[in-house]
Parts: structure tokens; sequence; C-alpha cells
């Protein structure tokens, strides 16, 4: 099974992929009596693992119309595409998977879908944002992730006529190669009454030297706004080893929101909890991550260690954490969207793409 990253003790999170401690202590037992092989007629029958939709047949499938060419070599690619959806009246989202058919060669991808008049080519270079203003955003997909499943009453709608954006990140691998990704919609009838906000924080000051062991990135984000976390989604590159974010509430108290050691950039993952946590008005989200441009690092790039920077490539660097989250009022969302905006400024006025030194 995919590795479990989130440190036992912290938060309890549904669908934990982990052993209990009596499965471990039964496992050690074996181990200790020698390993011994038990009777070969009690064996269950081998997994199956299905190269298929994890959420069974989609009830609507859109895809690249024809194959990508991904070149071998040369910087990374931002592609975004723009393919028709042909949804005849409006729908309300349940889940969505993309599915690349080359994993080899895609960073990551991010998808929208987009109702203006707005023309642009079906496909055309892009980095940043696509370069359009997306009726809804529907998430991403990274290696390790799975479906994106909405919570409960929290379905977006997605308007008849609306074409699906994606905006995906490829990184040559050396020798030529070709994807031609695919997404599957799972529709409901039950209109949202929430809204799910991503209460995102992010770093660009990152100049690890080479060598470093440990090198540490921070942010900090002050909600207006009663708060309902249910999930988080962290990201970084290659020399992240640690990430950590959690909320000083108002009274002073520290409420953990994820402590993940061993970061590995091809087991990445999104986490919801399994029960929502609150924070209230005025907590303040912090995070902190840290990074090994050392040569014992064995996921390093770069031997011997070179100085890495901030920036989209797969070997430069990254820091977010993105607390998937719900307004306990509702009508407190726009108040809530209005400081995250501020925030959003605020890093672009504090110079968003920072120059190598």
């Amino acid at each position: 099974m995919p590795p479990w990253k989130p440190v036992p003790g912290y938060n309890h999170f549904a669908n934990e992929r982990r052993l209990t401690e009596l499965e471990i202590r039964q496992i050690e037992r074996w181990v200790a009596a020698g390993a011994r092989q038990g009777d070969p007629a009690k064996l269950p029958p081998p997994p199956e693992f299905k190269a298929d939709w994890q959420l069974g047949k989609p009830d609507l499938v859109v895809q690249l119309p024809e194959p990508f060419d991904i070149p071998a070599d040369g910087p990374d690619l931002y592609e975004c595409f723009i393919v028709p959806m042909n949804i005849p009246h409006d729908r309300f989202i349940r889940a969505v998977e993309f599915r690349p058919s080359n994993r080899r060669v895609v960073h990551h991808s991010l998808m929208f879908t987009d109702t203006s008049q707005t023309r642009r080519e079906p496909r055309y270079p892009c980095f940043g944002t696509v370069g359009l203003f997306p009726t809804l955003g529907l998430g991403g997909w990274s290696p390790g992730m799975g479906p994106i499943r909405m919570l409960e009453d929290t379905a977006p709608p997605i308007q008849a006529g609306s074409k699906l954006v994606a905006q995906v990140h490829y990184h040559p691998d050396g020798k030529p190669e070709q994807d031609q990704w695919s997404v599957g919609f799972y529709f409901t009838d039950r209109a949202p009454v929430r809204r799910v906000v991503d209460v995102g924080l992010s770093s660009t000051a990152i100049d690890i030297p080479p060598g470093d062991p440990r090198y540490v990135v921070r942010a900090h984000f002050t909600i207006p706004v009663a708060i309902d976390a249910v999930g988080v989604i962290p990201h970084a590159h290659l020399l992240c080893r640690e990430m950590r974010g959690w909320a000083i509430l108002p009274d002073g108290r520290k409420q953990w929101l994820l402590n993940l050691r061993d970061w590995d950039f091809n087991w990445q993952d999104q986490f919801q909890y399994a029960h929502p946590i609150r924070l209230p008005a005025d907590s303040r989200i912090e995070m902190e991550f840290v990074y090994d441009n050392s040569a014992a690092n064995p996921h390093n790039p770069n031997s011997p260690p070179k100085r890495v920077h901030y920036g989209p490539g797969t070997n430069d660097e990254m820091a977010g954490l993105h607390i998937q989250s719900i307004p306990v009022h509702m009508e407190e969302l726009p108040e809530l969207n209005q400081a995250l905006w501020g925030a959003v400024m605020r890093s672009v006025g504090g110079s968003f793409y920072r120059l190598p030194k």
C-alpha cells in the first residue's frame, strides 16, 4: 500500500493507511519465531491491481483529444489545455479523478472549468495563472494522489456549456514521451449548502545553500472568521524532509494540523480529517518546512549539492500548506475571501518571484 507519512499522535485522519500496534506486535512475534510459512491452502487470493477508474465508471470522461509530445530534454513545460465537456444542463460534482496516461513526465495538474466566451487556443503555454478567470476550481493531481471526493453537502455546481481547463506541468525525463490525460467526473443530484475554501500558506523566500542539512521555511496567516478545517494538502519538491502546520488559538493553545516526516515527492497525498477541527476567529495558522540540501539526502537531484531557490521546476523548491476549510457561518465567507486575497496581494508586493542570488 502507499506509505502513510503523517506522524501518529498529532491528528486523526480519515482512511489512515497505518498498521495498528497489535498488527505490528504480531509481525514482530512472527519474525522472532523464524517467519515460518503457514498453511498454503489458507492463503488468500492474490490482489488484483486494475489500471482503471478508482471509483468505478465515471458519469462523464473528458479526454485530451490528441496525445501531447514532451521532448527528451529542456526546461519544464507548463501547458494549458481547453477541452469542451458537452454538458447539456447544470450538474453537481461529487468526485473528480485525473488520470495521466504517462505518469513518468507529469509533475502535477490543476483543473478548472470555464463558461466565459474568452477566445483561447485549445492548447497554449502557461505558467502561474491559466490566462483567464475560471468559473470553478476543481483541485489538482500530483503523484500519489487519488480521486478528489467532495465533502457531504459541498458538491460544487458545474454549468451547462462548461469547458475543462487543465494546466499540466511536464518534466522531461531524457527521452521523447507522450501523454494523453483524461478526467473522470462523478455527479450527484444533491445541491451544496456549504463551500470549501482553500486557506493557503506559502513562501517564496527559499534560498537553500549547498550542503545545508536543515534549512527552515516558515509562513503564517491569521483567519478573521471561525472555520472548520476539514483537510490539509502540503506541497514541496525533492529536498523537503519535514512539514509541520498548527494553529495558535486566541487563548494561546496550540492545535496541530499536520506533522509529517520523511516527505517523499513521489508519494504526495491530501489528508482529510476524521472530524472537522474548529478554529475560532483570530486563530494564527503557522507552517514550518525543513529542507535537506546535503549529499546525505537520497532525494537530492544534484550531486554534488547545488544552491536551490524557489521556483516551479522539479529541481527548484516550493513550500505550500493548504488548509481545506468551511466557514462556520457561511455569511462570513466574503470576509474570509477578502483576507485571503489581501494575503496574496501582499505576497506579490513582497516580490512573488525572487531572483536567484
